[in-house]
Protein backbone atom coordinates (compact mmCIF):
# COMPACT_ATOMS: atom_id res chain seq x y z
CA UNK A 1 0.00 0.00 0.00
CA UNK A 2 1.23 3.43 -0.66
CA UNK A 3 2.29 6.12 1.80
CA UNK A 4 0.58 9.59 2.54
CA UNK A 5 1.93 11.61 5.03
CA UNK A 6 0.31 11.59 8.53
CA UNK A 7 -0.12 14.77 10.61
CA UNK A 8 0.71 14.34 14.03
CA UNK A 9 -2.24 16.55 15.76
CA UNK A 10 -0.45 20.02 15.67
CA UNK A 11 -2.07 22.54 16.63
CA UNK A 12 -3.79 24.94 14.11
CA UNK A 13 -4.32 22.39 11.08
CA UNK A 14 -7.81 22.43 10.08
CA UNK A 15 -8.93 18.58 11.30
CA UNK A 16 -7.88 19.51 14.75
CA UNK A 17 -9.15 22.45 14.45
CA UNK A 18 -12.74 21.10 14.15
CA UNK A 19 -12.13 18.43 16.61
CA UNK A 20 -11.46 21.21 19.43
CA UNK A 21 -14.46 23.08 18.43
CA UNK A 22 -16.70 19.49 18.46
CA UNK A 23 -15.02 19.07 21.97
CA UNK A 24 -16.13 22.36 22.92
CA UNK A 25 -19.43 21.74 21.74
CA UNK A 26 -19.79 18.46 23.56
CA UNK A 27 -18.12 19.98 27.29
CA UNK A 28 -20.65 22.63 26.64
CA UNK A 29 -23.58 20.35 26.22
CA UNK A 30 -22.10 18.15 29.29
CA UNK A 31 -22.24 20.89 31.66
CA UNK A 32 -25.63 21.56 32.61
CA UNK A 33 -26.85 17.36 32.45
CA UNK A 34 -26.87 17.46 36.08
CA UNK A 35 -28.90 20.88 36.66
CA UNK A 36 -31.63 19.37 34.18
CA UNK A 37 -34.30 16.82 34.89
CA UNK A 38 -34.85 15.43 31.25
CA UNK A 39 -31.59 15.56 29.41
CA UNK A 40 -32.23 13.42 26.68
CA UNK A 41 -31.57 15.89 24.35
CA UNK A 42 -28.48 17.15 25.65
CA UNK A 43 -26.80 13.43 25.52
CA UNK A 44 -27.70 13.38 22.14
CA UNK A 45 -26.00 15.78 21.32
CA UNK A 46 -22.97 15.39 23.88
CA UNK A 47 -22.44 12.09 22.01
CA UNK A 48 -22.77 13.31 18.49
CA UNK A 49 -20.01 15.99 19.03
CA UNK A 50 -18.19 13.17 21.04
CA UNK A 51 -18.03 11.17 17.63
CA UNK A 52 -17.49 14.19 15.51
CA UNK A 53 -14.59 15.16 17.76
CA UNK A 54 -12.71 11.80 17.76
CA UNK A 55 -13.63 11.40 13.68
CA UNK A 56 -11.74 14.79 13.21
CA UNK A 57 -9.02 14.13 15.51
CA UNK A 58 -8.23 10.77 13.87
CA UNK A 59 -8.54 12.36 10.11
CA UNK A 60 -5.28 14.40 11.32
CA UNK A 61 -3.55 11.25 11.71
CA UNK A 62 -5.03 8.74 9.16
CA UNK A 63 -6.76 9.49 5.34
CA UNK A 64 -10.18 10.15 6.00
CA UNK A 65 -10.91 7.46 3.76
CA UNK A 66 -9.65 5.07 6.58
CA UNK A 67 -10.91 6.96 9.31
CA UNK A 68 -14.19 7.13 7.26
CA UNK A 69 -13.86 3.06 6.66
CA UNK A 70 -13.40 2.48 10.26
CA UNK A 71 -16.01 4.72 11.70
CA UNK A 72 -19.01 3.10 9.33
CA UNK A 73 -17.42 -0.85 10.32
CA UNK A 74 -17.44 0.19 13.89
CA UNK A 75 -20.91 1.52 14.23
CA UNK A 76 -22.65 -0.95 12.54
CA UNK A 77 -21.02 -3.85 14.07
CA UNK A 78 -21.37 -2.56 17.39
CA UNK A 79 -25.37 -1.20 16.32
CA UNK A 80 -25.58 -5.17 15.51
CA UNK A 81 -23.78 -6.35 18.79
CA UNK A 82 -26.04 -4.09 20.95
CA UNK A 83 -29.33 -5.38 19.18
CA UNK A 84 -28.02 -8.92 19.64
CA UNK A 85 -27.20 -8.05 23.13
CA UNK A 86 -30.36 -6.76 24.18
CA UNK A 87 -32.38 -9.06 22.59
CA UNK A 88 -29.82 -12.23 23.76
CA UNK A 89 -28.64 -11.52 26.61
CA UNK A 90 -25.41 -12.55 25.28
CA UNK A 91 -22.56 -10.86 25.92
CA UNK A 92 -23.52 -8.60 28.70
CA UNK A 93 -26.66 -9.63 30.47
CA UNK A 94 -30.26 -9.30 30.43
CA UNK A 95 -30.59 -5.72 29.57
CA UNK A 96 -33.37 -3.53 27.79
CA UNK A 97 -33.28 -0.32 26.53
CA UNK A 98 -36.37 2.07 27.65
CA UNK A 99 -36.85 3.96 24.54
CA UNK A 100 -36.03 6.67 26.07
CA UNK A 101 -33.08 7.97 23.72
CA UNK A 102 -34.28 8.82 19.88
CA UNK A 103 -33.54 8.42 17.22
CA UNK A 104 -33.61 4.35 17.85
CA UNK A 105 -33.75 1.93 15.61
CA UNK A 106 -35.00 -2.15 16.33
CA UNK A 107 -35.03 -0.40 19.88
CA UNK A 108 -31.20 0.54 19.94
CA UNK A 109 -30.61 4.25 20.25
CA UNK A 110 -28.61 5.26 17.25
CA UNK A 111 -26.54 7.58 18.97
CA UNK A 112 -25.02 4.13 21.34
CA UNK A 113 -22.81 2.91 18.12
CA UNK A 114 -21.56 6.39 18.08
CA UNK A 115 -20.15 6.14 21.27
CA UNK A 116 -18.51 3.23 20.85
CA UNK A 117 -16.29 4.21 18.21
CA UNK A 118 -15.73 7.64 19.70
CA UNK A 119 -14.26 6.40 22.79
CA UNK A 120 -12.71 3.41 21.19
CA UNK A 121 -10.14 5.24 18.75
CA UNK A 122 -8.97 7.45 22.56
CA UNK A 123 -8.77 3.83 24.42
CA UNK A 124 -6.53 2.87 21.59
CA UNK A 125 -3.98 5.61 21.65
CA UNK A 126 -3.92 5.42 25.75
CA UNK A 127 -2.66 1.69 25.02
CA UNK A 128 -0.59 2.87 21.74
CA UNK A 129 1.46 4.98 24.47
CA UNK A 130 1.97 2.09 27.18
CA UNK A 131 2.73 -1.20 25.35
CA UNK A 132 3.76 -2.83 21.77
CA UNK A 133 1.47 -3.31 19.07
CA UNK A 134 0.19 -6.97 19.26
CA UNK A 135 -1.88 -8.56 21.55
CA UNK A 136 -0.73 -6.30 24.42
CA UNK A 137 -2.01 -3.51 22.98
CA UNK A 138 -5.60 -5.46 22.42
CA UNK A 139 -5.77 -5.81 25.72
CA UNK A 140 -4.89 -2.66 27.00
CA UNK A 141 -7.03 -0.85 25.10
CA UNK A 142 -10.06 -3.02 25.69
CA UNK A 143 -9.20 -2.44 29.28
CA UNK A 144 -8.92 1.28 28.70
CA UNK A 145 -12.32 1.52 26.90
CA UNK A 146 -14.30 -1.25 29.51
CA UNK A 147 -12.71 1.84 32.17
CA UNK A 148 -15.34 4.42 30.65
CA UNK A 149 -18.16 1.98 31.56
CA UNK A 150 -17.46 1.66 35.18
CA UNK A 151 -19.22 5.36 35.33
CA UNK A 152 -20.90 5.29 31.80
CA UNK A 153 -23.35 2.34 32.50
CA UNK A 154 -24.79 3.77 36.27
CA UNK A 155 -25.10 7.02 34.98
CA UNK A 156 -27.52 5.37 31.69
CA UNK A 157 -29.13 3.29 34.09
CA UNK A 158 -29.63 5.73 36.80
CA UNK A 159 -31.13 8.38 33.91
CA UNK A 160 -33.44 5.54 32.57
CA UNK A 161 -31.88 4.88 29.42
CA UNK A 162 -31.28 0.92 29.86
CA UNK A 163 -32.62 -1.00 33.03
CA UNK A 164 -30.89 -4.70 34.18
CA UNK A 165 -33.21 -7.50 34.64
CA UNK A 166 -30.82 -8.73 37.34
CA UNK A 167 -29.38 -6.65 40.42
CA UNK A 168 -25.62 -6.77 40.37
CA UNK A 169 -22.94 -5.34 42.52
CA UNK A 170 -21.68 -2.32 41.04
CA UNK A 171 -24.74 -0.13 41.23
CA UNK A 172 -27.16 -2.79 39.81
CA UNK A 173 -25.14 -3.45 37.39
CA UNK A 174 -24.06 -6.96 36.45
CA UNK A 175 -20.04 -8.02 36.25
CA UNK A 176 -21.37 -9.92 33.25
CA UNK A 177 -21.73 -6.77 31.73
CA UNK A 178 -18.24 -5.64 32.55
CA UNK A 179 -17.07 -9.39 30.89
CA UNK A 180 -19.10 -8.25 27.64
CA UNK A 181 -17.54 -4.88 27.14
CA UNK A 182 -13.80 -6.65 27.89
CA UNK A 183 -14.55 -9.22 24.76
CA UNK A 184 -16.54 -6.93 22.75
CA UNK A 185 -14.17 -3.84 23.16
CA UNK A 186 -10.86 -6.40 22.41
CA UNK A 187 -12.68 -6.93 18.80
CA UNK A 188 -13.44 -3.42 18.40
CA UNK A 189 -9.60 -3.02 18.84
CA UNK A 190 -8.61 -5.73 16.55
CA UNK A 191 -10.89 -3.92 14.21
CA UNK A 192 -9.25 -0.71 14.45
CA UNK A 193 -5.57 -2.22 14.26
CA UNK A 194 -6.32 -3.17 10.88
CA UNK A 195 -8.12 -0.43 9.30
CA UNK A 196 -5.77 2.01 11.05
CA UNK A 197 -2.92 1.68 11.61
CA UNK A 198 -0.16 2.92 13.32
CA UNK A 199 -2.01 4.29 16.80
CA UNK A 200 -0.05 6.39 19.28
CA UNK A 201 0.69 9.60 17.20
CA UNK A 202 -2.28 11.91 18.42
CA UNK A 203 -2.13 13.80 21.60
CA UNK A 204 -5.27 15.41 21.50
CA UNK A 205 -6.95 12.08 21.42
CA UNK A 206 -5.29 11.46 24.12
CA UNK A 207 -6.51 14.49 25.78
CA UNK A 208 -9.72 13.82 24.88
CA UNK A 209 -9.82 10.38 27.18
CA UNK A 210 -8.02 11.87 30.07
CA UNK A 211 -11.09 15.18 29.88
CA UNK A 212 -14.13 12.00 29.62
CA UNK A 213 -11.97 10.87 33.48
CA UNK A 214 -11.99 13.65 34.65
CA UNK A 215 -15.85 14.99 33.49
CA UNK A 216 -17.39 11.87 34.48
CA UNK A 217 -15.99 11.60 37.79
CA UNK A 218 -15.95 15.40 38.79
CA UNK A 219 -19.89 14.86 37.93
CA UNK A 220 -20.38 11.62 40.31
CA UNK A 221 -17.96 12.95 43.07
CA UNK A 222 -20.01 16.44 43.29
CA UNK A 223 -22.66 16.67 40.84
CA UNK A 224 -24.70 13.35 41.21
CA UNK A 225 -23.97 12.66 45.07
CA UNK A 226 -22.09 8.84 44.33
CA UNK A 227 -18.51 9.66 44.89
CA UNK A 228 -17.46 5.81 44.85
CA UNK A 229 -18.44 5.28 41.10
CA UNK A 230 -16.43 9.16 40.80
CA UNK A 231 -13.48 7.74 42.58
CA UNK A 232 -13.16 4.12 41.24
CA UNK A 233 -13.88 5.20 37.31
CA UNK A 234 -11.75 8.33 37.74
CA UNK A 235 -8.83 6.37 39.31
CA UNK A 236 -9.07 3.76 36.17
CA UNK A 237 -9.55 6.46 33.72
CA UNK A 238 -7.13 9.25 34.66
CA UNK A 239 -4.44 6.75 35.59
CA UNK A 240 -4.32 5.17 32.66
CA UNK A 241 -4.56 8.70 30.96
CA UNK A 242 -1.55 10.34 33.10
CA UNK A 243 0.12 7.28 32.29
CA UNK A 244 -0.28 7.14 28.57
CA UNK A 245 -0.17 11.49 28.62
CA UNK A 246 3.60 11.08 30.44
CA UNK A 247 5.19 8.82 27.96
CA UNK A 248 3.60 11.04 25.20
CA UNK A 249 5.75 13.85 26.75
CA UNK A 250 8.98 12.12 25.82
CA UNK A 251 8.16 11.24 22.74
CA UNK A 252 8.96 13.92 20.49
CA UNK A 253 6.89 15.51 17.83
CA UNK A 254 8.19 14.55 14.05
CA UNK A 255 7.45 13.81 10.62
CA UNK A 256 5.97 10.70 10.21
CA UNK A 257 4.77 8.47 7.20
CA UNK A 258 1.42 6.63 7.36
CA UNK A 259 1.79 3.10 6.18
CA UNK A 260 -0.34 0.40 5.57
CA UNK A 261 0.82 -1.53 8.46
CA UNK A 262 1.21 -0.86 12.38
Amino acid sequence: MGSAPARLGRPGTPAVAVGVAAAGLMALAQAPVPFVDDDRALTTVVVVAFFTATCALAADVWPIRRVALAAGVVVVATFALELVGSTTNWPFGAYDYTGALVPHLLDVPLVVPLAWFAMAVPAREVAARLVAPGWARVALGAVALTAWDLMLDPQMVDAGYWAWEADGPWRGIPLSNYAGWLISSATVMMVLDRLLPRPGQSRPLLALYAWWGFSEALAFIVFFGDPVVGLVGGAAMLGLAGAALRASAHIPRRTATYGGRG
